[in-house]
């Protein structure tokens, strides 16, 4: 099997044969050996029928029917455990990604690349600072905290070689960030510009929530990709900062004493002092308990902590 599309599917009835079309026409094209899977996330419209129904008559579309919503990452987490392409696209179901786009990201592939990642480029051009404007300024935080620049980290769109990614679990929300878990273990990626069409049917799955959501997963992400391995970096840095803005608190305590006579129990700053102190402790403990917790993860699956792209001789 050389391709794998992947689509993630909640309540997506009307779109799901214009997609199936548009797809059979782009694959039967590709001298490329394929196969479609649509994952049906809990959709409570008829989704699932119309899968069904076509599914009966192409074998190449294969079906995972979830017991209810699990969210897109889930979604397409299962297809590619699924899977038995050595290349692997998701596409969003919604008609927005345009499967003609896709021989442009196995092209790239060809180039040396591990991972190709659609841009919309020209989304939302007509509404600048509402969407396109808030789409830019997340797209370079994210680009920033997780040292990859990407111009549309949302896109599903995106290509990715199997070696790259089949050992990489993903939870919540992190489907966007599959680059950056990528980066971490060596893969090559760039980005290429496709055609974006607004919704056709339904109502758009993202609201305001989805800002928040992410901004937490940025922080996941960073903290995975930085310092998973050596979580002491991160819990012991937050200690020792505390530590020293505990020892300016009880400096300058001593200084109103020493120079200008308030007693240490008319001023927060003691208090303070203590309090920095012990949440100080307790991070270097976290570190520690998270070191201990990292050294369990590896020895007891017998995981590596590195990732062998080629052998020679062996």
């Amino acid at each position: 099997m050389n391709l794998s599309i992947i689509i993630p599917i909640y309540n997506e009835e009307k779109s799901i044969s214009k997609l199936y079309q548009k797809l059979k026409k782009v694959l039967s094209d590709l001298n490329m050996q394929y196969e479609i899977i649509a994952v049906n996330d809990g959709s409570i419209d008829n989704s699932y029928e119309v899968l069904k129904e076509i599914s009966q008559n192409d074998s190449d579309l294969k079906v995972i029917d979830f017991r209810k919503n699990f969210g897109q990452t889930a979604a397409i987490s299962a297809g590619i455990d699924m899977s038995k392409g050595e290349i692997i696209i998701p596409i969003d179901a919604d008609l927005e990604n345009k499967p003609e786009d896709i021989p442009n990201l196995l092209n790239k592939l060809n180039e040396g690349y591990d991972i190709v990642s659609g841009w919309r480029k020209d989304r939302w051009k007509e509404s600048f600072f509402t969407r396109r404007l808030t789409s830019y300024i997340a797209n370079w935080l994210i680009s920033k905290i997780v040292g990859l620049k990407l111009h549309d980290y949302g896109c599903t769109m995106k290509a990715y070689k199997r070696d790259i990614i089949k050992d990489i679990k993903f939870y919540g929300d992190m489907h966007r960030f599959i680059p950056a878990y990528a980066m971490w273990y060596g893969a090559k990626i760039t980005e290429v510009p496709v055609n974006y069409e607004p919704r056709q049917y339904g109502e758009s799955k993202y609201g305001i929530g989805r800002t928040f959501r992410v901004l937490l997963d940025i922080l996941t992400v960073k903290f995975l990709t930085d310092y998973l391995n050596r979580p002491m970096h991160f819990f012991g840095r937050i200690g020792f900062w505390l530590f020293f803005f505990s020892f300016l608190s009880g400096f300058f305590a001593l200084c109103l004493r020493s120079f200008l006579g308030i007693s240490l129990i008319l001023t927060p700053l003691p208090l303070l002092t203590a309090f920095l102190i012990i949440i100080g402790i307790q991070f270097i403990l976290m570190g520690l308990l998270a070191e201990i917790l990292i050294r369990t993860y590896y020895e007891s699956q017998d995981k590596s902590t590195y990732s062998i792209k080629n052998k020679i001789n062996f």
